[in-house]
């Protein structure tokens, strides 16, 4: 008996001490943990959203209509989302007035080429077209999709030539030059295999015309600047373009962007100023010029062989002001 109630004693007196070391450590744990839900808690409320209120009631997206666009005089048709085609102030105009087909939603651009408005369709969706412009980081330069390997190659055949690497078709057959941008070779034909095609055709003047030059044309017609800025930096990265490629699409250019904009034509002047060589011995320089004032390619592009001049006065007298201030005057 006395053995047995020592132990219970002894066992009484462990059960109280360890029972009130776990309530402390209960209660602290207790206490430690509301102190970490609570701050959860706010931190989670700061996080999450508020509720909406019950008088703000949820818009719900709707679908944009879909517009047909009928391209052409063979009124090819394009599709399009009302919202896309809003981009362009050309087309929020139209939209907005009412100049099209309600009922069917129907928009005619007899005038446009078909595969210049699929570009800017493409960049509408996009914000590019193709050839897309791609970061080369090897090299740290922009270059167009699918002309990596041309480029690489026509670098390495011919590395001291012309960053425009113009070539000159001194004949006027329509079997040389086509119009066709082809690698570093002495004269591009259709036949030539290319990775990009850098031209278009345009049936209203029945030339191939370079595409980035079209498209920049358009771009300034519909009211997309961005496209503008696209379509020029990717003209000065096209190779392999004949003389007579480049006198047709400095004048389309000159005929198709109003006096204000000088971008895309300083872009033709320095060309021809920079390989003037080039341009000097060119029997298609020489038949353009003869027929250059008659508006061949539109109104006003016989204006480019006016500024071509002035430039050329600017640029000499520039070397002659660099000249002279090398040397030492004399009274």
């Amino acid at each position: 008996m006395f053995k047995r109630s020592f132990r219970s004693h002894k066992t009484t007196r462990l059960v109280r001490k360890n029972g009130l070391s776990t309530v402390r450590e209960q209660q602290k744990l207790a206490k430690l943990q509301r102190s970490l839900t609570g701050e959860e808690t706010a931190r989670m409320q700061q996080s999450q959203p508020q509720a909406p209120r019950s008088n703000d009631k949820p818009h719900p997206l709707a679908p944009s209509p879909i517009v047909t666009v009928t391209i052409g005089k063979d009124g090819r048709l394009f599709a399009a989302h009302e919202d896309i085609l809003r981009q362009s102030p050309f087309f929020e105009r139209i939209l907005q007035t009412g100049y099209f087909d309600a009922q069917s939603k129907r928009i005619a651009l007899p005038e446009e080429e078909p595969e210049v408005f699929s570009a800017v369709l493409e960049y509408l969706y996009k914000g590019d077209y193709y050839p897309r412009l791609l970061h080369n980081k090897h090299r740290n330069s922009w270059e167009l999709e699918d002309s990596l390997a041309q480029t690489s190659s026509s670098r390495r055949a011919t590395p001291h030539a012309s960053p425009a690497m113009i070539h000159d078709n001194h004949h006027h057959s329509p079997h040389l030059g086509g119009g066709r941008a082809g690698p570093a070779t002495p004269v591009t034909t259709p036949q030539t295999p290319s990775a990009v095609e850098a031209t278009v055709y345009l049936s209203s003047i029945d030339q191939h015309i370079l595409r980035d030059t079209v498209i920049y044309c358009a771009a300034d017609r519909y009211g997309l600047e961005e496209l503008k800025k696209l379509s020029l930096r990717k003209q000065g990265l096209q190779s392999g373009i004949d003389v007579g490629t480049i006198l047709r699409s400095a004048q389309y250019c000159y005929a198709h962007t109003p006096d204000s904009d000088s971008r895309l034509r300083a872009h033709y002047l320095a060309l021809i100023i920079r390989c003037r060589r080039t341009f000097k011995r060119s029997g298609t320089m020489q038949a353009e010029m003869e027929k250059g004032g008659n508006n061949v390619y539109g109104e006003g592009s016989g204006k480019l062989f006016f500024d071509l001049f002035v430039a050329m006065c600017n640029h000499l007298d520039d070397v002659i002001d660099a000249s002279n201030a090398r040397t030492p005057k004399t009274v």
